[in-house]
């Protein structure tokens, strides 16, 4: 791990990067494909810049697309109790309290888990493709990243498969339980999340956006 960073306070505002863990500002100094730009004071990975690194994330995000969509249609888990077979997708699941006042708590467990992943990864797709064919970046992209990023911490699909997880200790003793496509479909898709994310340096592609023939 290589620091770039360097205390200067008569620097620029433009050549200035700030850290979001600790607040430290430091003199700005891109790094190269596979170098990382790191915080003095509490090691937070500020740049990360990686080669093709906007045609992985491409890629992972139609993935991620594909995987939502059939999860959220495809059975989930099917419950043999005495006799009584049932299948049940994650929309059955997210929408099993859809009458009276729960419909609210419904309609949010369904955009946590759903459509806020859903939204980052059309967001992803819609501020990236043009920043990766070296075309002009789409009409409000940095809204749109801007957007993106501030729905991050609302996007819970890993959480649920925890809740999975636990619920599925606890009823596999009441029943039998067969996991159908959708649940190996987000357990694929848990993983893209993450890789989805960690393949991202934010700082590059802000950097993109607002300096396009400086890239």
């Amino acid at each position: 791990m290589k620091d770039f960073a360097a205390s200067d306070p008569t620097a620029l505002l433009d050549d200035l990067i700030v850290c979001p863990q600790c607040d430290a500002a430091y003199r700005m100094k891109k790094p190269e494909n596979g170098e990382r730009a790191v915080c003095q004071r509490c090691h937070k990975v500020l740049i990360a810049p990686r080669r093709n690194a906007g045609l992985h994330i491409i890629a992972v995000a139609l993935a991620v697309l594909f995987l939502i969509i059939g999860a959220a249609v495809f059975p989930f888990l099917t419950i043999d109790a005495a006799g009584n077979k049932n299948a049940v997708s994650i929309l059955d699941a997210a929408l099993a309290f859809s009458g009276g006042p729960m419909i609210v708590l419904s309609l949010a467990t369904a955009a946590l888990i759903i459509f806020v992943p859903l939204a980052r990864v059309l967001l992803t797709l819609y501020v990236l493709v043009p920043v990766v064919l070296d075309r002009p970046a789409a009409r409000h992209a940095i809204r749109a990243f801007r957007i993106s990023e501030a729905l991050r911490p609302w996007s819970m699909a890993e959480i649920f498969a925890i809740g999975c997880a636990v619920a599925l200790v606890k009823v596999a003793d009441l029943a039998t339980v067969g996991f159908g496509p959708a649940f190996w479909m987000f357990g694929i898709l848990v993983v893209l999340v993450i890789a989805q994310d960690s393949f991202m340096c934010k700082w590059s592609v802000w950097y993109r956006l607002e300096h396009p023939k400086n890239s």
